[in-house]
């Protein structure tokens, strides 16, 4: 009898979080502020784009620019997005916020392109 071989799953894209110059993570800190089940359903979306890398609509949107969003559904009727961009091949996480209007609120989108452009460099 033939066992099930497994072979290893390799990220195409994996994420790494925003560091700001004093060494803070500030999309990692808003995750942890957020209830498990929250986590939990963003970490699936963020892990379907890093293993399955490109990925469009409905889990995940460019918006111009190099600058994407990561879209979830959360639980209370609520959406989140964590806006990132490619860099030396990885998923950088650089904002994440509660949608509370049904665009991208424009101090969250200048936020993610600051951060971005120091990436980028």
């Amino acid at each position: 009898m033939y066992g099930t071989v497994l072979l290893p799953v390799v990220k195409k894209l994996p994420a790494h979080f925003y560091r700001t110059g004093a060494g803070n993570e500030p999309v990692r800190e808003w995750l942890k502020s957020l209830p498990q089940e929250d986590r939990r359903v963003l970490g699936r979306a963020i892990a379907i784009i890093e293993f399955g890398w490109p990925i469009v609509m409905p889990v995940c949107r460019t918006l111009g620019d190099g600058l994407w969003e990561v879209r979830s559904d959360l639980s209370g009727n609520r959406t989140a997005r964590v806006l990132f961009c490619v860099a030396q091949r990885r998923l950088v996480l650089l904002h994440g916020f509660v949608k509370k209007t049904r665009t991208t609120p424009k101090p969250d989108l200048e936020l993610a392109r600051l951060r971005q452009r120091e990436v980028k460099g």
